[in-house]
């Protein structure tokens, strides 16, 4: 599985939503797992497992490299990437890139955040792109001037850390902009993290030796 990071999830507060609201929404598969799959409800980007509870009314039953069979307002449906449970849409162009599982079995992959090289290791669990002070540092980040001090969660405790706005990272062909980053202050995480700031405004598909992710125009 794709490394996933628990320590570096920020509390959030989700908001229940009324019965009503959660009724026929639009569902769309963008990323798959094992027991885990990225979703956009309604347009809004959602991590779901399996066994954790529903969220705006869909709740994960399984899921594996090809499909996810969900719950959807009380009705069972069983997508695959990009399988759309409203209308479809015209399809645009893709870039893809593919990532090769490393025998420690991480998904690693040098990029670039701002124009400079970085090795980047794959996580779900990250909630943004995340580095050490050091790392962001050499990057030319001046995190404690420009970022917003938090409070982050790591193993070890809760740990200062500045969310901060990243021009560019780009993975393979696959540039975003205005991409979040989370600096903790301190030696942690060794590995600047691809998180779901950036994972989640692609898609992903975990081929178990591969993971290949594609943007679409």
């Amino acid at each position: 599985m794709i490394a996933m990071h628990a320590p570096l999830r920020l509390f959030a507060v989700l908001a229940l939503c009324a019965p009503s609201v959660l009724a026929n929404p639009s569902v769309r598969v963008v990323g798959l797992f094992q027991d885990a799959a990225v979703v956009t409800i309604d347009g809004e980007r959602q991590m779901l497992r399996v066994g954790q509870p529903p969220r705006n009314g869909v709740e994960l039953l399984a899921a594996d490299s090809r499909s996810a069979t969900l719950k959807i307002a009380g009705q069972t449906r069983v997508l695959s990437v990009e399988a759309d449970f409203s209308s479809p849409a015209a399809e645009p162009e893709r870039q893809r890139v593919s990532i090769p599982r490393t025998a420690g079995g991480h998904y690693r992959i040098t990029g670039s955040i701002n124009g400079h090289s970085v090795p980047f290791m794959v996580d779900t669990g990250a909630t943004s792109v995340a580095m050490n002070a050091q790392y962001a540092r050499r990057l030319g980040i001046d995190y404690r001037l420009t970022g917003t001090l938090i409070q982050a969660t790591t193993a070890s405790g809760r740990v200062a850390a500045y969310r901060v706005r990243l021009d560019r990272v780009k993975v393979g062909e696959i540039e975003l902009t205005n991409v979040e980053g989370l600096v903790l202050d301190g030696p942690f995480p060794e590995d600047v993290l691809l998180g779901m700031s950036w994972l989640g405004r692609v898609r992903m598909d975990d081929q178990h030796t591969t993971l290949v992710l594609e943007r679409r125009y």
